[in-house]
């Protein structure tokens, strides 16, 4: 599917452009928005390679991954990075990912990127199941994926490398027939 075009009342998800480094780079870059993701903060030119095969993979067929832009209506900027990337491990079922800006926290945009991504995989593509996973320590990201329907599943220990030490993560998922369709269908 290409190009997505999903929105809410103040959010849209969009393909990214090349014109999206500086607005990936202020989140990818940043260290407190990366405090909990599985990478460390990254450089201009990597967050560039980052848009980049982005954009080279929105056009694949099969496509099995959407990175996308996070765009906030009321500024027309972007606010965040989503992603949905097909799980080769299992039928028709994906994992999700999000960061955001700090700018842009405790306002409610990641329920709504979630609820995003959610409509995306089951209305669009059609997905029987939807994953994801969080840092231990990020509580609030454990409140968005529970906001947003999905169910806290369980522990997956000593599953990401970052700053020197292995991280466990805490899974969550939602099966389609758990996922009711709302105003960000």
């Amino acid at each position: 599917m290409y190009p997505v075009d999903r929105h809410s009342a103040r959010l849209s998800l969009r393909e990214l452009t090349v014109d999206d480094v500086d607005g990936v780079l202020a989140i990818y870059g940043n260290p407190e928005a990366t405090e909990h993701l599985s990478f460390t903060p990254r450089s201009r030119e990597e967050v560039g390679g980052i848009v980049t095969r982005s954009i080279t993979s929105a056009t694949a067929s099969p496509r099995s991954e959407y990175a996308l832009g996070v765009v906030g209506h009321d500024s027309g900027g972007l606010i965040g990075f989503a992603r949905l990337a097909m799980d080769p491990h299992q039928q028709r079922a994906a994992t999700i990912g999000f960061a955001l800006r700090p700018d842009a926290w405790g306002v409610g945009y990641g329920r709504e990127t979630v609820k995003l991504l959610l409509a995306l995989a089951f209305m669009d593509l059609d997905l029987h199941r939807v994953w994801a996973a969080r840092s231990p320590l990020n509580d609030a990201s454990a409140k968005t994926l529970l906001a947003a329907g999905m169910t806290e599943e369980g522990r997956i220990r000593g599953h990401v490398h970052v700053r020197g030490a292995w991280r466990d993560s805490i899974t969550y998922g939602i099966l389609r027939e758990e996922w009711p369709p709302t105003e960000h269908s």
